[in-house]
């Protein structure tokens, strides 16, 4: 057995059935030419996705990662505890699903969110994967989830890479759980953008002779006054109004995916001087603007957002240069021009970053701490979310996606790549985006109560886009 780490503890210890800690993503594939095909006998696409699914069951061998389930036993003193399952039951972690007629994206999405919002069975290990057959255009699709004390999302999604190939004939690529030569990454060790508990632990694996409360005071007190102030107005929270975002949650889920063309991004970045992921924010704000009209529920107060942030060193290395923090954006959700609202954002993203990248590597470690944390007491405690002033409104995250495209898994073809992140209390609507074969693919996921008909939320950044292209 192995102790469970205290931030992986965050995770477990933080669950319920209304906030399920588990990260998930979406994978759309198109069927290749003649899948299923001999020269005698035609094979229909759902027995080529069928074969698909017996092959993963027969994986010779499951990545160590998979095999573990969590304990917590009165012999372990209230410790969390890592056990290997000695009869990892496949067939219940794999699945095989179909959707009912047509196949529509509408049918994928709600068979999707149904399975994001069920809790993972603790007495087994904390992940699944749904094959799912039946899409229309002779498409199919992934859907995985793993618990966050498991792995991080980004590793997750760095991980599912690492099953795709850029070999259109290629027919032995792995499932994710069958990966060779990974080895255990738990939520606080695992590279990429830091949750709220790995920043928190990394300040407290800093040996005490190192940092103390001393040095803590010291790192603050090196601010000067103004640059404290411009710190405050940059990266601190509590500055948002109060929205139907940020109201208690329940059990329930809602997905939400589509694509959009890099390019069109592009052409917007381009006409105004912004940077592309301001761009990306804009095209966030104009729809949460026009839902919230929608819903009749927009508040006079511009929404911020909060957004994780990597100040790399020159060469972009993802060793020791890096820093690391969180950034709090206004979204001018107030402003109804939307060349207005971009220029507001690009001012306030352009402001935050100088302020943070004038920080210490430690200094935007306790900045990047208090970001992500402060969300963690609505969550856990009953009856505060939606009391309070809320820390931001959404979390609005940009993680790169593969560089190379396009990609396959066993001569299937990636068309898509949609991540489902984790909806917390006081926190009920999550916008992941990640990049793939110029595309942008945004994955919404939300409380299925507190952001209704979340859907409507595509067509709202479609006209939000399409209003930035037409700036002038």
């Amino acid at each position: 057995m192995t102790v469970v780490g205290p931030l992986d503890a965050m995770f477990l210890g933080g669950e319920t059935r209304e906030q399920p800690m588990h990260v998930g993503g979406l994978m759309l594939f198109e069927l290749p030419e003649g899948a299923g095909r001999d020269n005698v006998f035609p094979e229909s696409s759902r027995d080529f996705v069928s074969r698909l699914y017996h092959d993963m069951l027969a994986a010779p061998s499951v990545n160590p990662l998979f095999e573990r389930r969590v304990r917590n036993r009165p012999q372990d003193l209230g410790y969390w505890s890592w056990e290997r399952d000695p009869d990892i039951d496949l067939e219940y972690h794999v699945r095989l699903s179909a959707l009912p007629r047509p196949g529509r994206y509408r049918e994928l999405f709600e068979l999707t969110s149904r399975l994001h919002g069920t809790l993972l069975d603790r007495h087994r290990p904390l992940w699944e994967m749904h094959l799912i057959e039946g899409v229309e255009g002779r498409r199919f699709a992934i859907y995985s989830k793993i618990h966050h004390s498991m792995i991080d999302g980004v590793t997750a999604l760095r991980w599912m890479q690492d099953t795709l190939t850029t070999d259109p004939n290629r027919t032995d690529m792995p499932a994710t759980y069958a990966l060779a030569g990974q080895g255990f990454v738990g939520a606080g060790t695992a590279p990429g953008m830091p949750t709220a508990a790995e920043l928190f632990a990394a300040v407290g694996r800093l040996p005490v002779r190192t940092l103390g409360a001393g040095r803590l005071l010291a790192e603050l007190a090196g601010l000067t006054p103004v640059g404290l102030k411009g710190l405050l107005q940059a990266t601190m929270p509590f500055q948002a109004p109060k929205t139907i975002f940020n109201q208690p949650v329940t059990g329930a889920r809602r997905f939400a995916a589509q694509s959009w063309p890099l390019e069109r991004l592009e052409k917007v970045r381009a006409i105004t001087g912004a940077t592309l992921n301001d761009v990306l924010l804009a095209m966030c704000s104009g729809a949460l603007r026009n839902y919230l009209i929608e819903q009749d529920a927009l508040p006079d107060r511009a929404l911020t957002a909060m957004i994780p942030v990597s100040l790399r060193d020159r060469d972009g290395a993802p060793g020791g240069g890096n820093s690391l923090a969180t950034l709090i954006a206004d979204l001018a959700t107030d402003l109804p021009d939307p060349e207005r609202r971009i220029r507001r954002i690009m001012s306030s993203t352009a402001h935050g970053k100088s302020v943070l990248s004038g920080l210490s590597p430690l200094q935007s470690l306790i900045v990047g701490a208090l970001g992500f944390g402060v969300a963690g007491p609505a969550a856990v405690l009953p009856g505060v979310a939606g009391r309070t002033r809320p820390p931001y409104n959404v979390v609005i995250s940009n993680v790169p996606g593969p560089t190379e495209s396009p990609l396959y898994w066993n001569r299937s073809r990636l068309l898509g790549m949609y991540p489902a992140s984790i909806v917390l209390n006081g926190q009920a609507l999550n916008i992941s985006v990640t990049s793939y074969d110029h595309q942008l693919h945004f994955g919404l996921i939300g409380d299925r109560r507190t952001v209704p008909h979340l859907q409507r939320m595509l067509g709202h950044l479609e006209d939000s886009l399409a209003d930035l292209e037409n700036i002038h």
